[in-house]
């Protein structure tokens, strides 16, 4: 076990961390910044600064504002340990890590969790079958190795990220059967009632209607408005089927690829026991923050994304927020000068967050696809499915925790991460309760797989 200790502790290095490590830098105080990729940059900019520049032109002008970023970063000063996974984050600043097959710790005075958002559990009929993927995932592919299908691939679901793959594939020549956009019309109708906001964030309206545009002149096909969507095949994907207004539809390809929004990764802030909430917009759990991204807990922060999903430029800011903070806890700037400095970050922070509250309304997931029916498979790990969810409510299961001891469910690898959102929403569900009464799994370190040998070591 280390005895180093710095003033600034921050796991993640996706845009919240490295814009706090730029800041903190800026005033003198220690950094020291854990994250499990090889290079910085996050999922947003992953890759970006090996990326070779055709890649970099196709995958927009956002991925490649990721440069500048890393750069700052770069040459901040900051220690930078690549390529460790934080299994335990302690409320008196200790972080337990593991790197080169060993574990150690270092204790930090103040921690910053920025370890970013995840994609939502999507539980349809057949999601478990070879073939079917995340687009996330394979955004990931194709910004970490150039990855792209080489078969027409359905991308279905919802949010601003299927539409932004979709654009990417395109560019790169990768075939696209269909689009098959879940997004009702009544959410369009909704989402009007945060036009002011959409006005304000103008630039990212604009972008979004770019991205459609581009996808209409390529003669793609996009269903609207697509509901009970279930995968086909036996063994392996087949095609999509789902319905129009009532009357099923279906399209054949091998390669799915299912997006509805990304929600905050919540692991380590709930397994420190830190104060959470529902959030009824967002449908997910969120921490909870003050306005320079303090928790309940002294010395912790949480910033971007893992604080409520505001994308990447706002969790820069949020970030640079934290740090003024810690600045202040450390006595290098007057409560006066920190208030200063943050006015034009706050002012950022308000222009790249105006369009948020459209977007969560517009993109909000449907009940069905986020409650499934009885015989979907709900956590994958264990083959729990949402019928045996509610059999285990009608038998007297009262929250997730107790899911474990009925039937197993959430206590696979993956630790509740891609059931344990469903699994609350069902409950909650089938107890005419609110998610917040419900809560969420009680997720224990180690956070990630850590073997007997690497502990003792």
């Amino acid at each position: 076990m280390s005895d180093q200790k710095v003033d600034l502790v921050i796991i993640g290095a996706g845009p919240a961390g490295m814009a706090a490590a730029c800041e903190a830098r800026r005033y003198g105080l220690s950094v020291m910044l854990l994250d499990e990729q090889p290079a910085a940059g996050g999922q947003i900019y992953r890759a970006v600064d090996s990326a070779p520049a055709d890649r970099v032109d196709l995958l927009g002008n956002d991925y490649g504002y990721g440069k500048n970023l890393t750069r700052a970063f770069g040459a901040s000063g900051a220690e930078h340990l690549r390529g460790a996974a934080v299994w335990s984050v302690e409320r008196d600043g200790s972080v337990h890590y593991l790197a080169d097959g060993r574990s150690a710790t270092v204790k930090g005075i103040n921690i910053l969790l920025a370890s970013g958002a995840m994609e939502r559990p999507f539980p349809v009929p057949g999601w478990t079958l070879p073939g079917v993927m995340t687009a996330g995932a394979a955004q990931i592919l194709l910004k970490s190795a150039g990855a792209l299908p080489d078969q027409p691939a359905v991308l279905a679901g919802c949010g601003p990220l299927l539409y932004l793959l979709a654009w990417q594939y395109l560019r790169a020549g990768a075939p696209i059967k269909a689009i098959v956009d879940t997004t009702p019309l009544k959410a369009y109708r909704e989402a009007l009632k945060h036009w002011d906001g959409a006005l304000k964030g103008w630039r990212d309206l604009k972008r979004g209607l770019g991205l459609l545009r581009s996808i209409r002149r390529h003669g793609v096909a996009v269903y609207r408005g697509a509901t009970h969507l279930g995968v086909l095949g036996d063994v392996r994907a087949q095609g999509l089927t789902f319905q129009i207004g009532g009357q099923p539809q279906r399209v054949e390809s091998p390669l799915i690829l299912l997006h509805q929004g990304v929600v905050p990764n919540t692991q380590l802030s709930l397994s420190m026991r830190l104060a959470h909430r529902w959030d009824s917009q967002q449908l997910c759990w969120t921490p909870v923050v003050d306005e320079w991204g303090k928790t309940d807990c002294a010395n912790c922060y949480i910033a971007g994304d893992s604080a409520g999903i505001v994308g990447a430029k706002a969790s820069a800011e949020q970030g640079r927020l934290v740090a003024l903070d810690v600045a202040l806890r450390a006595n290098r700037l007057s409560e006066s000068l920190r208030e200063s400095l943050a006015l034009p970050i706050r002012d950022a922070l308000t222009q790249f967050t105006a369009i948020r509250s459209f977007l969560d309304v517009l993109y909000r997931p449907l009940d069905i696809h986020r409650m499934p029916a009885d015989d979907v498979i709900v956590c994958r790990c264990e083959e729990v499915t949402a019928g045996q969810i509610r059999h285990y409510v009608e038998l007297g299961c009262h929250g997730p925790n107790q899911t474990k001891a009925f039937g197993r469910c959430g206590m696979g690898p993956c630790q509740g991460r891609l059931c344990g959102l469903t699994v609350t929403e069902l409950i909650a569900d089938a107890r005419k309760v609110d998610p917040q009464d419900i809560g969420y799994y009680r997720i224990r370190p180690p956070i990630k797989p850590i073997t007997l040998g690497e502990l003792a070591q």
